[in-house]
């Protein structure tokens, strides 16, 4: 079975920095996308970043705040938070896709991956 594991969230003082990691398992890790998302309460869920093999796209609001990388060795993907704002409270998802996209344009839409874990839940108090 194909497991995603997402670890680090907690409380935070806002400005300050938190690492996710996600590891995965059950799957041919560095063939898959790994993607970012979360949700605050009474909000939808929102598209974070993704890494590719390649490339590394992210949403306009965590732009030079946040910065994903991967260690395929460990079939893990992180996720560096710095600089962090109340409004980044959420639950924090990974997920994988197995499909190769040209772009960001899908990697942003939920519906790509294949496979999700459960989130880790950030908390930033101002």
């Amino acid at each position: 079975d194909v497991q995603l594991q997402a670890s680090g969230g907690g409380l935070v003082q806002a400005g300050g920095s938190l690492r996710l990691s996600c590891v995965a398992s059950g799957l041919s890790f560095d063939e898959y996308a790994i993607g970012w998302f979360r949700q605050a309460p009474g909000k939808e869920r929102e598209f974070v970043a993704v890494i590719t093999d390649f490339d590394t796209y992210y949403s306009d609001f965590v732009e030079g705040r946040f910065t994903a990388s991967r260690d395929n060795a460990k079939k893990t993907v992180y996720l560096q938070m710095n600089s962090l704002k109340p409004e980044d409270t959420a639950v924090y998802y990974c997920s994988a896709s197995g499909t190769s996209y040209s772009g960001s344009n899908y990697y942003r839409r939920g519906e790509t991956y294949d496979y999700w874990g459960r989130g880790t839940l950030v908390t930033v108090s101002s």
